[in-house]
């Protein structure tokens, strides 16, 4: 009998860049998915770390969970998946590496222990941020007016540990497995365990080692002058940074090498749970919160978008039940926490009430016929994004919107918030290049539409797939309407505050606060 589960986020991971169809990038997740399933369309809910991840924890859209960029937390108004797993004996222990997933945003709840190893022992109070962002004195009177909030020792190694000894060689993937190893070593008793894992690579910046990534380097391009090129996602998408077609394909080889050495420590993982005589009776997940935009749609990091270079993440579960090939059904990250307590067999009536997902697990489980994804607010908004770049283009402000995206196995649709609409036939143009709602002044589509009319037969082709989308996109319009209909949304009390080094450590990286 399986008693174990375990899931792992890595962090920004999409689809294409783990299971590309040219080279093997993840040797240890294709040997996993070969003896367990491997979910090939499986799409996230939101496009960034703590709306996707509020997601993941409550079976739940942004919409009803509430969680976004204009209310930064997790309320305690929906039970939790470590919750669930808390209510029937399950240990629960959660190992973070990004900040937005901590209890100061909410995601602590149900778990019996949480790690967060950016700081050497676990507090409150965060220095990191302080040493490495002040200089001379001024560095001096910001350790201590710090080192007294708080319990002052802890405080005071902590600041010690981020200043002079955290090691610099990854985002904390090492760290995470070497703290699993000692827990897994010393826990006693005979309970099963709930592991929750965010590995923070392959985030923004990319510094992978030199040894996973020549591989993928462009031919003429070094490793060294891959890692000259900027990362800077703001000044890019404001205009202040230009990158050509040969910066990007550096950029996106880092990407694959962080990828790659991410899949050697899932593959430590995997190995600490064997040796604890864990991995036969484990569930083991390996997914990702949300994708990257690498120059995709004009655009870098992962904001301000539904395309599917951020919706379309890698899905892979090993273990009990999860034996079945690849699997091709439409399937959202908000089915993953049903589908985990029904491959445990734990009941939490509370969390499946509340759960719009669907457990790819039970028996009436098929082809669902939709997903969907949203986007409530814009991280960064303008204002922020505004204070960061030396001048803000007004055609950037046109990211001022929230949106929300339905795709069947076919057809997608985008809606915004400013009346915007956008239609891609994903079975044609799986990379949402042609958008079929756009057209020229004539009416015909033009160079972002379907094709340019070079004569009757082409123009008369043109129309009728035209019409066949504002078709398609008025279907998909309904279905959206429906759907955010049929539940009962978050009213959310404004944005709860967070604490200085905390919104430093974001944007560190790279999401600005205002």
């Amino acid at each position: 009998m399986t008693r174990n589960v375990v899931v792992v986020v890595m962090d920004t991971a999409r689809y294409r860049d783990v299971f590309p169809e040219t080279e093997t990038v993840a040797p240890e997740l294709e040997s996993l998915a070969a003896d367990g399933t491997r979910f090939d369309r499986a799409v996230a809910p939101a496009p960034w770390t703590l709306p996707s991840h509020a997601s993941l924890f409550t079976g739940t859209y942004p919409s009803k969970h509430g969680a976004h960029a204009d209310h930064k937390y997790l309320d305690d108004d929906r039970p939790t998946l470590a919750e669930a797993f808390a209510g029937a004996g399950y240990e629960t222990v959660a190992v973070s590496n990004n900040t937005w997933i901590s209890d100061e945003f909410g995601f602590a709840r149900g778990f019996e222990r949480f790690r967060k190893t950016w700081q050497y022992l676990q507090a409150d109070t965060d220095l990191g941020p302080v040493a490495r962002t002040n200089e001379g004195r001024e560095k001096l009177r910001a350790l201590a007016r710090s080192l007294f909030d708080g319990n002052p020792l802890v405080n005071a190694l902590n600041a010690v540990y981020g200043q002079f000894f955290r090691k610099r060689e990854d985002s904390g993937a090492r760290r995470t497995n070497r703290w699993v190893r000692e827990w897994l070593a010393d826990r006693g008793g005979d309970r099963p365990f709930f592991l929750f894992v965010n590995y923070l690579e392959p985030h923004l910046e990319y510094r992978p080692p030199r040894e996973t990534t020549e591989r993928f380097l462009p031919d003429g391009t070094s490793y060294e002058e891959a890692m000259a090129v900027p990362q800077d996602a703001w000044s890019h998408v404001a205009g202040d940074l230009d990158l050509d077609e040969e910066d990007f394909a550096a950029l996106r080889a880092l990407y694959r090498g962080e990828i790659a050495y991410l899949d050697d420590r899932i593959a430590e993982l995997r190995d600490a749970l064997a040796a604890a005589g864990e991995w036969e009776d484990t569930v083991f997940v390996v997914t990702g919160d949300h994708g990257e935009n690498i120059g995709d749609h004009g655009l870098m990091d992962h904001q301000y978008a539904l395309y599917e270079t951020l919706l379309h993440v890698p899905l892979v579960v090993h273990g009990g039940p999860f034996d079945g090939g690849r699997d091709e059904r439409l399937v959202s990250l908000t089915d993953l926490a049903p589908t985990l307590l029904d491959a445990v067999d734990v009941d939490a009536p509370a969390f499946r009430d509340q759960a719009q997902g669907e457990s790819l697990l039970a028996d009436s489980s098929g082809q669902r016929e939709h997903v969907f994804a949203e986007y409530l607010a814009p991280q960064p908004s303008m204002a922020a994004l505004a204070e960061r770049v030396d001048r803000l283009p007004d055609d950037v402000r046109r990211y001022d919107r929230s949106l929300r995206a339905v795709r069947g196995d076919d057809w997608k649709l985008i809606r915004g918030s400013d009346g915007s609409r956008e239609c891609y036939h994903l079975a044609t143009d799986p990379d949402e290049t042609v958008d079929l709602l756009s057209t020229d002044a004539d009416g015909t589509a033009g160079a972002d539409g379907v094709a340019e009319a070079g004569g009757t037969a082409e123009a008369n082709t043109a129309d009728e797939e035209s019409v066949d989308a504002t078709r398609r996109a008025d279907s998909l319009d309904d279905v959206l309407d429906d759907w955010l209909a049929s539940f009962d949304h978050a009213d959310p009390d404004g944005d709860p505050a967070m604490s200085e080094t905390t919104a430093q450590r974001l944007e560190d990286l790279g999401y600005l606060q205002e």
